[in-house]
């Protein structure tokens, strides 16, 4: 709820539901992945672990900079070896991105696997814990642990494997991301045209086609930090 360009960005409507109950939605639909929400102890963060218990999510909570550590609580918590990562400001995240990863990340013995080339918004990371634990104990630098994998991507100690989307979803171009109220009404735009409906997301094939035919917002600011924005 603490974003500093959309304040409540994870909580606003998209076609009647929150841009968190999108990601949910999305997240399991294909995977059959349990999701868990790792949010914050702050009692603003009150509201998205409300809405993720409505919506039948896990939750966990902890620190609110140290998301690296969020991350290990999860994993702890649900004696979990490997785990998906998905960030809750992408609604039109893509559904089949988490089982390509995961089985790729098992396939190569990869400790990291991201994959390039979707749209802004539509990537996942599968990462094994324990490339996470160990990326916990040596990463010192407060932005490696607010963004949870800069570390493992960076540091040569692990095996990171970049991976390319698949043609039909290649789009990197497109901006299907909510970091601010211009993002959000394009995004507005985007879902009423594709028309999805609770239980039954659409593809993302589908969100693209739809995007194409929505005038494109100006470009957001670029940020000062290292971020990297998954997608």
């Amino acid at each position: 709820m603490g974003s500093t360009r959309l304040p409540g960005k994870v909580m606003a409507p998209i076609g009647g539901r929150s841009v968190l109950a999108h990601c949910i939605e999305r997240l399991r639909h294909h995977s059959g992945l349990p999701v868990i929400v790792a949010t914050t102890d702050l009692f603003d963060d009150d509201r998205v672990a409300a809405e993720a218990a409505r919506l039948g999510a896990a939750i966990v909570r902890g620190s609110e900079r140290d998301v690296l550590r969020r991350y290990i609580q999860a994993a702890r918590e649900f004696s979990l070896t490997v785990l998906v990562r998905a960030t809750a400001d992408n609604p039109a995240v893509d559904m089949d991105a988490p089982r390509r990863t995961l089985d790729l990340l098992r396939q190569t013995g990869a400790d990291h696997v991201v994959e390039f080339g979707l749209p802004h918004g539509g990537a996942v990371e599968a990462m094994t814990v324990a490339a996470l634990e160990t990326a916990a104990n040596i990463a010192t630098d407060p932005l490696d642990r607010e963004h949870v994998t800069t570390f493992i991507r960076r540091d040569r100690r692990f095996f990171a494997l970049p991976a390319l989307a698949p043609g039909a979803v290649r789009q990197p171009r497109l901006r299907l991301t909510v970091d601010t109220a211009i993002d959000l009404a394009f995004m507005r735009r985007v879902f009423a045209r594709v028309g999805a409906a609770p239980g039954m997301p659409s593809s993302l094939e589908d969100i693209i086609a739809a995007a194409m035919g929505v005038s494109m917002p100006a470009p957001a600011p670029s940020r000062s930090s290292t971020a990297f924005d998954i997608g």
